[in-house]
């Protein structure tokens, strides 16, 4: 196996996503034209999507990421909305989509049209969360675009199934169609629920924190693969497991937690940008396979599926964000209401990705009477085409719509109030316990000392409050901003004689990195309050 093209891949990637940051541009949306550019170049390889690479061993790590980070509260006080989105509004494109090409494409059988609505319903997990942080939305749609693209994978999967058992003449009929769908969902769910507290139990008794990143690294693979063992949902599974962990994450070492913040923050970083780069690199493969039907008609063909899925979501969405309001007093009471921009952002954030593309790869080429698929080529082009347009029309058109719109997003002021106050609240039961330790006379510490953790509890105190208070006139940084830039320029110092005895072999490297090691932790800590002040 030449191992060349995939570390060309992840490299390349990478680069593109870095020089993405530095634009106005969205790292996604760079990417993607890159690969559709270089897809053309002579001598790249040909990136083919596989299925059984892209659910198993890409989908299991970004969704278990963006679960982590995902908020269990917020998201069961938005359960209606999700719930909605994730599985009615899926089940409806599906339909939408399979009835709109079996009109529009001659002979193209409705069980194959289905086939191309479930791969094409669901909104990308990665995509979503990629352009809400680029674009800063409001807190609420941000929760419900989030929520919705991580279990609508799961919904349009199942469906998919359903279908192309239909499609390839498998004997699938109506009901056990919805026989399926229901024990993927539940078995999902309960193969989450059944993993989760031993899981959890694990992460917090191995005792080492190598060790524990190493399990955690491993959980959304254990996790998708029992489920579907079973013929269950792995992306429930995978969902529901990285949710109760994440909001159970204090629970956990700090040193793991460190850890873990840093390889999963690399691990997402890689995966996003490659599977980005690999959805434009699709563009040659999919144009060469178009076979009989000619350009010019598979664009008019894509031109109208493009349009449906947009119309498709805002005939959804309106109806399912204001009906249960109007109809339920209970709601009412229960749920705020939304004013109408947030629905119009959320129906156009239907931005589409990799999987769409990986699970369209996967439709066989033969049936089970062993005639060919019916057009599957166009299938996948469509598919394709889709993707791309949803990438390129939305997501450059999402930030601007934000503007003009002049949707607040987060308020800075008001969560950095929240957060001083409670700082204050848990700086002052801090001071308590350790009053009453240092009154045990087990606990005598030498006067300095003592002070010094006092001090240190009583700069957590006050640097939160300090950023709410005014700038300096000369350099505009507030007097914890100096305070932190000053501490980091005294580290620097320190590292460099550090080195320079090194250098002089008055230190050996060992040493040297038990020092940098203790020098890393406090400046990491310094740009962690920095990075809680922007």
């Amino acid at each position: 196996m030449d191992a060349l093209p995939l570390v060309a891949l992840v490299a390349a990637s990478a680069a593109v996503a870095g020089a993405a940051r530095r634009t106005p541009v969205p790292a996604p949306l760079m990417l993607v034209a890159a690969g559709l550019v270089v897809s053309y170049v002579p001598g790249v390889p040909a990136y083919t999507l596989d299925a059984h690479v892209i659910l198993p061993l890409l989908l299991p790590p970004l969704l278990y990421t963006a679960a982590v980070d995902s908020s269990y509260l917020d998201l069961r006080a938005n359960l209606r909305p999700v719930a909605l989105l994730s599985v009615g509004y899926v089940l409806f494109a599906t339909f939408a989509v399979g009835a709109l090409a079996y009109l529009l494409v001659p002979d193209l059988p409705l069980t194959a049209a289905l086939v191309l609505g479930a791969v094409i319903a669901p909104p990308d997990a990665v995509t979503a969360a990629a352009i809400a942080r680029r674009v800063g939305l409001p807190a609420r749609v941000t929760t419900i675009l989030q929520g919705e693209s991580l279990v609508n994978d799961a919904t349009a999967i199942t469906a998919f199934k359903v279908a192309l058992a239909a499609a390839v003449g498998a004997g699938m009929t109506w009901g056990a169609g919805v026989g399926d769908f229901l024990l993927a969902a539940v078995g999902g769910v309960g193969v989450g629920l059944l993993l989760m507290v031993p899981l959890h139990w694990l992460r917090t008794h191995l005792g080492e924190a190598l060790l524990q990143n190493t399990l955690s690294l491993l959980i959304p693979f254990v996790a998708y693969a029992a489920a579907e063992r079973v013929h269950a949902s792995g992306v429930l599974a995978v969902v529901v497991v990285a949710l109760y962990l994440g909001h159970r994450s204090w629970q956990v070492d700090f040193a793991t937690r460190l850890q873990e913040a840093a390889v999963w923050k690399m691990v997402g970083f890689i995966l996003e940008s490659a599977v980005f780069a690999l959805i434009g690199l699709q563009l040659r493969s999919v144009v060469k396979g178009l076979g009989t039907y000619g350009l010019g008609q598979a664009f008019g063909y894509a031109l109208a599926v493009f349009a449906t899925v947009v119309v498709v979501r805002f005939v959804w969405v309106y109806p399912a964000m204001y009906l249960p309001l109007w109809l339920s007093r209970r709601i009412r009471g229960r749920e705020p209401a939304m004013p109408w921009t947030s629905p119009l952002i959320v129906s156009w954030a239907g931005m589409r990705g990799v999987v769409s593309l990986a699970v369209a790869a996967s439709v066989p080429m033969v049936t089970q009477d062993g005639s060919a698929f019916p057009d599957r080529n166009l299938l996948l082009f469509l598919a394709f085409t889709t993707v791309i347009g949803t990438l390129v029309v939305q997501g450059l058109t999402l930030p601007l719509l934000v503007r003009v719109l002049k949707l607040s997003g987060r308020d800075t002021r008001a969560e950095t109030l929240a957060e001083a106050q409670a700082q204050s609240e848990a700086s002052s039961a801090a001071e308590a316990r350790l009053d009453g330790l240092l009154s045990d006379p087990r606990n005598s510490l030498p006067e300095p000392l003592a002070d010094r953790l006092r001090h240190v509890l009583e700069r957590r105190r006050n640097s939160v409050w300090e950023r709410l208070g005014a700038a300096d006139p000369v350099t505009g940084e507030s007097a914890d901003d100096t305070y932190r830039r000053l501490a980091r320029e005294a580290i620097e110092a320190e590292r460099e004689v550090f080195v320079r005895l090194r250098d002089e072999r008055r230190l050996d490297d060992e040493m040297l990195r038990v020092l940098l090691r203790r020098l890393d932790l406090e400046e990491a800590a310094a740009y962690r309050e920095s990075d809680g002040a922007s």
